[in-house]
């Protein structure tokens, strides 16, 4: 016996497909540039402002969170 497939299937992952494809193309939310806190400007100025990535062990580029967050570290 073989499996039924559904006519159904294809018709709906192509579109979440293309969505996800054009997702992707989009601009970011918020540039880096731009100030992240009321405090960050000042931050900056001073240059004790956290990067925004960082490099794990491995030499990957990692978001920063636990610095920004906690201020820097």
């Amino acid at each position: 016996m073989h499996p039924v497939r559904s006519p159904r299937a294809p018709r709906v992952l192509v579109p979440i497909g293309l969505a996800l494809i054009m997702g992707a193309c989009a601009k970011p939310l918020f540039h880096p540039d731009e100030p992240r806190s009321q405090y960050d400007r000042t931050d900056a100025l001073r240059e004790r402002r956290a990067p925004t990535y960082v490099y794990d062990d491995y030499g990957r580029r990692r978001p920063n969170i636990r610095g920004r967050l906690l201020g820097g570290e």
